[in-house]
C-alpha cells in the first residue's frame, strides 16, 4: 500500500468537503485556473490541487522538435488536389482564392472564426511547390492558380511518373484515392524524392511490405498524414501513460458517429466532370477497367476497388490515436463486421462496421502484484446514420482517460494507486481528477458536423504557446524539418505499417467472415498464408 501523500495537510484541510476539493481541478492543467476563492479556502483549495498534481506528476510534453525552415525552398509536388490535396496545400501556406473568398465572408458574420487570420500569421515554411498532377483539369487549374506566384511558375504534369522524372521536385505529397498511395510513394523513393502520404497508408496486403521494404533501402524521408501526432493533449496523454496514471488499460474505445451526405462520403460531382476534362484510364490505374463513371471519380471512397473502408479511411485515425500513446503495434487477432446499412446507393464499402483486436500479451504497467494483469482489448465501431457524438476511452484499473482535443482523467473507485486519497475525500470519483484542454483560454469556430468530428478528436487543429495552430501544418513541417535536418518523423514506415496491417487485418476478417491471427515471425495472416489477400481487399 502506497504512503498518503496528503498527511502533510494540517488536519482541518484534510476535512473539506469532497464536492469543493475537486470540481475546480477540470479546468486545471495547465492553461486553466483551479479555483477562484479567497482566504483559507483559497489556501486549501491550493493545497488539495498540488497534492493531487504531485501524486499524478504529470506533465504538458513538449512538442517534437523541429529545426529552422530557412536555407534553399524545398521544391514540392502535389499528387492530387481533391478536398485533401487542397487541404494539405493550404496547411502548407498556399489558399485557394475560392476559399479566401469564403472566409472573409464568415469572419464578418462570426468573429470568433480565425481561419483566414491564422493562415495569414502562419509560419512560413520556405517551400515551393513546383508541380502539380490531377487528372481533373478543373481541379488542376485551381491548384496551380494557388501555387503560382511571381517567384515560382509550377509545372502541370499529366502523370505522376513524368514528375518523378523532373529534376525540379525535391519531394512529393501525395493525396490521392488510396489504391494510388503505395505505387506513387514507392516510385517516388525510387526516384529520390522524399514522400508525405495520406492514410491509408496502403490499399492492398502485398503494397504494404513492398513500400515498407522501398523505404527502408532509399533512405526517402517518409511521413504518413496522421497529424494528431502534433496535437498538445496527446503529447500530454504520452506523459500519463508513461507514469502509469491510469493503471493497466484492459479495454480502448473508440468510435466514428458521422450522419451526413458529406460524412458518408456523398462528395459533390462537378457540372464539369467530363471523359474530355479527366483523365479517366489513369484514374482507374490498377483498378478493374469500367467506363468513365463520375461517381466513382468524385466518390470513390465508396467503393472497394479504389478506397478501403471504414477500415482504412476513419478506423486508421482512431488506432494511430491509440498507437502513438501506447505503441502497442499490430493486434494479434482481430475480428470484424459490418455492412451497408444506412446508405444503399450503390457502394461496396460498409458504412456500420465493428473492428475488436486483441493484444493479450500487452500491458501498460500495473498499481497491483505483478502477473495479476496482462492483455487488451481494442474495440472499434462506426456509423455513418447517426452523429451521436462517443468519446474515446482508456479505460484501466486506477483511472479512465477520456480524450479527443483536450482530455480528462476520471479515477476509479476501485484504485489500488488511489485507494487512501478517495478514502480520505481528497479525490472525488464523481469528478475528474485531472484535466487538460490547451484551448481553456480560447473560442474556436467550427462549422458543420464533419469539422466538429475532426476537431474533437484533435485532427484538426492544437494550440502553441496558448495560440490555435493547424495540426497539419505542424505535421508538414515536421516532414520537412526532417528533410531538412535530418530526424525521425513521428509517423513514419514503421508506424505507417503498424497502421496498414492493422486496417487490413480489419477487412480481411470483415470480407472472409474469419477471425484473423497475424504471425510476427512470417508477417502472414496464420491459415490464410496461400489466400490472394490483395483481391479480398478489392473486390
Amino acid at each position: 500500500m502506497e504512503n498518503n501523500e496528503n498527511n502533510h495537510l494540517p488536519n482541518e484541510d484534510r476535512k473539506i468537503n469532497r464536492r469543493d476539493v475537486v470540481r475546480g481541478l477540470a479546468a486545471l492543467p495547465v492553461l486553466g485556473a483551479f479555483f477562484v476563492g479567497t482566504g483559507v479556502k483559497k489556501s486549501r483549495d491550493g493545497k488539495i490541487r498540488d497534492s493531487i498534481l504531485d501524486k499524478l506528476n504529470v506533465d504538458a510534453a513538449a512538442p517534437p522538435p523541429v529545426g529552422s525552415m530557412e536555407g534553399d525552398p524545398i521544391r514540392l509536388g502535389i499528387i492530387g488536389f481533391g478536398i485533401r490535396g487542397e487541404q494539405l496545400i493550404r496547411a502548407l501556406g498556399f489558399a485557394t482564392p475560392a476559399w479566401k473568398e469564403n472566409m472573409k465572408k464568415s469572419a464578418m458574420k462570426n468573429p470568433n472564426d480565425t481561419r483566414l487570420k491564422d493562415l495569414m500569421e502562419q509560419e512560413n515554411l520556405n517551400v515551393k511547390v513546383t508541380g502539380v498532377c490531377e487528372l481533373f483539369d478543373v481541379r488542376a487549374e485551381s491548384a496551380l492558380a494557388t501555387v503560382t506566384t511571381d517567384q515560382n511558375k509550377p509545372k502541370r504534369y499529366r502523370t505522376y511518373q513524368e514528375m518523378l522524372d523532373s529534376p525540379d521536385i525535391d519531394a512529393v505529397v501525395i493525396a490521392s484515392p488510396d489504391h494510388w498511395h503505395a505505387p506513387m510513394a514507392i516510385d517516388a523513393a525510387k526516384a529520390g524524392k522524399h514522400v508525405y502520404v495520406e492514410k491509408c497508408m496502403t490499399h492492398k496486403w502485398h503494397e504494404t511490405f513492398e513500400l515498407y521494404d522501398t523505404i527502408k533501402s532509399t533512405g526517402a524521408v517518409f511521413q504518413v498524414g496522421h497529424q494528431h501526432r502534433q496535437t498538445q493533449s496527446f503529447l500530454t496523454a504520452q506523459d500519463i501513460i508513461k507514469k502509469n496514471v491510469l493503471g493497466h488499460v484492459s479495454l480502448i474505445q473508440t468510435n466514428t458517429n458521422r450522419n451526413s451526405d458529406n460524412g458518408a462520403w456523398q462528395y459533390n460531382i462537378h457540372e464539369k466532370a467530363s471523359p474530355q476534362t479527366i483523365d479517366w484510364d489513369q484514374f482507374l490505374g490498377n483498378a478493374p477497367k469500367i467506363p468513365f463513371n463520375k461517381e466513382h471519380f468524385f466518390r470513390w471512397r465508396k467503393w472497394w476497388e479504389y478506397g478501403s473502408g471504414l477500415s482504412g479511411d476513419l478506423l486508421t485515425h482512431d488506432y494511430d490515436r491509440i498507437n502513438c500513446l501506447l505503441n502497442m503495434g499490430i493486434p494479434k487477432t482481430v475480428v470484424a463486421s459490418g455492412g451497408v446499412y444506412t446508405h444503399r446507393d450503390g457502394r461496396t464499402v460498409p458504412d456500420v462496421f465493428q473492428i475488436i483486436m486483441e493484444y493479450p500479451d500487452y500491458i501498460t504497467g500495473t498499481s497491483q502484484e505483478a502477473g495479476k494483469e496482462k492483455g487488451m482489448t481494442f474495440i472499434y465501431s462506426a456509423t455513418l446514420g447517426n452523429q451521436f457524438n462517443r468519446s474515446t476511452l482508456l479505460m484501466g484499473h486506477d483511472a479512465t482517460m477520456e480524450l479527443g482535443a483536450s482530455l480528462f482523467v476520471y479515477p476509479d473507485p476501485r484504485s489500488t494507486r488511489y485507494q487512501e486519497m478517495i478514502e480520505e475525500g481528497i479525490i472525488n470519483t464523481d469528478d475528474p481528477m485531472y484535466s487538460y484542454n490547451p484551448a481553456a483560454k480560447g473560442v474556436d469556430a467550427v462549422t458543420g458536423a464533419t469539422a466538429k468530428y475532426f476537431a474533437n478528436k484533435g485532427l484538426m487543429y492544437t494550440y502553441r504557446d496558448g495560440k490555435r495552430v493547424d495540426s497539419t501544418f505542424l505535421h508538414l513541417k515536421e516532414w520537412l524539418s526532417c528533410i531538412r535536418h535530418g530526424g525521425k518523423p513521428s509517423c513514419g514506415i514503421e508506424e505507417g505499417f503498424q497502421e496498414a496491417i492493422s486496417a487490413h487485418m480489419g477487412t480481411i476478417s470483415l470480407r472472409t467472415g474469419q477471425r484473423v491471427e497475424w504471425d510476427p515471425v512470417t508477417r502472414t495472416i496464420k491459415g490464410l498464408e496461400n489466400i490472394a489477400l490483395d483481391e479480398i481487399n478489392m473486390v
